[in-house]
């Protein structure tokens, strides 16, 4: 299985995309930093942080004041559905586990035996961990085994995320195996408005594995360097690697001079690994987990709203998201997948229920009739929605729309806090814990063309990471015109004024050839300048109903704006 990636690891690992990821879930970094091994915190997109920056960029409690509230159902599984180590007598999901760990554990090396004492101190955190895995780990050791894999990867969400499906790192890592943007495309996990694979539990174990798999082969089996790789990416450890073979040094993972992150993300998972395979030595009780399957999948057909979904499935929409965590907003994707895992049990009737639900009861639909100068990007932005299901809905081969004529809006049939763990929710409850936590009113934001972080954290004195992180962002990400932010600027703070420019442009005249499709507000996006002013600088063309291709723009641009 192994052998047949290496042709295709040889160039993946020509990239200097790294698969960069956070060692703790955002929800349960330590309740004690202080007493926390030193070599560990998160690696991301901008570098190495310590842990005790971590402390004070993510807050331990933020996402478990969101997520942490649903018990798992009890599952429903049959005898044929377990496996020949259930029938042999294992109840216990952690004694599977036990039987699959051959990994040296290492306990005579420090930083193995400092993360171990860790865990040993902390029980309540391992018991929030089990509470999560125990919706998903069954299905992570069934893929494991089915490849032969060492045991101790089914372990490795514990290390990543706090088996928090949830978890996103301001380095952009997301979902229990926290991979980045760039990792996740190369193994095929799609990123977008309504669905996020990096999420899905089933496509992202896939895809962890996968890699795991071209890192062991690359890295001469050896699965330590593997693990190593999959944390700071192939390239820094196999330059460690060489270093060491110029220098006649040995090659092992305990001899490289690798990321402190990365020296303390291996023998972290060492440790938890000989604390499952030894609870009893350390004095620790791990709360059990049945092994049995805890999900299934089922087909939806098409797109469904997520709360009519979890009715016809007979669960709370929070145990759906919890099931389902890809899928961003209050449906599935328009393009699929067409599917969602359900408790076991669950499937058959659920499929049933949507067969037989009328079509114009799946979504909730608006009727819109297009006014003069919008545009579909508008339409969307209105409607919280993106211009791909606008065109998919209404059957639209191109962006060109004409005023007066009707659009069919998908929206949801229940108010935004029926689905609760949606990002918009999920922020909202973020944003909520915040302001009470702190006691500060937050600063409603409205962005305007041309602001970014960069700018933002300059006018309002905070840092970039900061608002990224009240407003649930990487710091990386887009800002577009009419989004709004929540700003937690503490009282008394001096403010610059936020009409104020941040510096004196350089302003040149553009003519601008409209192309088949373009609207006003497209072009004023593309160009970073706002529509009021594009309409106003042409306004023969902006009393049009539509743009014509060759329509010539007049555009006042800030060549020195490029954010």
């Amino acid at each position: 299985m192994v052998r047949q990636f290496i042709t295709f690891s040889i160039a993946v690992v020509m990239l200097t995309a790294c698969q960069q990821v956070p060692t703790e879930s955002l929800a349960d970094s330590s309740p004690d930093p202080a007493s926390a091994p030193a070599v560990t915190g998160p690696i991301t997109e901008d570098g190495p942080i310590a842990r005790e920056q971590v402390q004070l960029a993510i807050d331990p409690e933020d996402e478990a004041v969101a997520i942490e509230v649903a018990e798992p159902i009890e599952p429903q599984g049959t005898d044929s559905q377990t496996t020949g180590v259930q029938t042999a007598g294992v109840q216990d999901l952690w004694q599977r586990i036990a039987a699959g760990l051959n990994l040296d554990h290492s306990l005579d090396q420090p930083r193995v035996r400092a993360e171990l004492d860790w865990y040993r101190r902390n029980p309540a955190y391992l018991d929030r961990v089990a509470t999560r895995a125990s919706r998903h780990l069954y299905h992570i050791v069934e893929a494991v085994e089915a490849r032969g894999l060492p045991m101790e990867i089914a372990l490795l969400p514990i290390v990543e995320s706090a088996f928090d499906p949830f978890a996103y790192s301001h380095g952009r890592a997301s979902g229990l195996w926290q991979f980045i943007p760039g990792t996740a495309r190369r193994f095929k996990l799609d990123i977008g408005y309504w669905y996020d694979g990096r999420r899905d539990v089933p496509e992202a174990t896939r895809a962890a594995l996968d890699y795991l798999e071209i890192l062991h082969a690359f890295l001469g089996d050896d699965w330590l360097l593997a693990l190593a790789a999959y944390n700071s990416g192939e390239g820094n450890v196999r330059y460690s690697v060489r270093k060491n073979e110029r220098l006649g040094r040995p090659t092992d993972f305990w001899s490289l001079d690798l990321l402190p992150e990365t020296e303390g993300y291996v023998p972290r998972l060492l440790a938890i690994s000989a604390l499952v395979k030894e609870p009893d030595r350390y004095g620790i009780t791990l709360k059990p987990i049945v092994n049995e399957p805890y999900w299934e999948v089922a087909e939806t057909g098409g797109q469904i709203d997520l709360a009519k979904a979890a009715e016809l499935a007979g669960i709370s929409t929070e145990e759906l998201y919890l099931l389902n965590p890809a899928y961003n907003k209050w449906s599935t994707r328009p393009e699929g997948p067409h599917r969602l895992l359900v408790p076991v049990g669950k499937a058959a009737a659920f499929e049933s229920a949507v067969a037989a639900l009328p079509v114009n009861e799946r979504l909730k639909w608006l009727r819109h009739k297009i006014r003069s100068g919008e545009s579909l990007g508008v339409i969307a932005s209105r409607y919280g929605t993106t211009i791909d299901t606008l065109k998919v809905a209404n059957r639209l081969t191109s962006n060109l729309i004409r005023a007066g004529d009707t659009l069919l809006i998908p929206t949801a049939s229940q108010p935004t806090t029926a689905y609760d763990l949606s990002d918009e929710e999920r922020l909202k409850s973020r944003q909520a814990y915040l302001e009470n936590k702190t006691g500060i009113e937050p600063t409603r934001y409205v962005v305007r063309s041309g602001d970014s972080f960069w700018r933002l954290s300059r006018r309002y004195g905070v840092s970039m990471r900061e608002i990224a992180r009240w407003n649930g962002l990487g710091t990386t990400d887009t800002l577009f015109p009419g989004q709004e932010l929540k700003l937690f600027i503490p009282q008394g703070a001096k403010l610059a004024t936020v009409s104020a420019p941040v510096h004196e442009g350089i302003i040149r005249k553009i003519n601008y050839r409209v192309r088949r499709g373009e609207s006003l507000a497209m072009i004023a996006n593309r160009f970073n300048v706002a529509l009021d002013e594009v309409k106003r600088w042409n306004q023969k063309v902006a009393s049009q109903k539509y743009l014509q291709p060759g329509d010539r723009v007049t555009l006042y641009v800030d060549v020195t704006d490029t954010d």
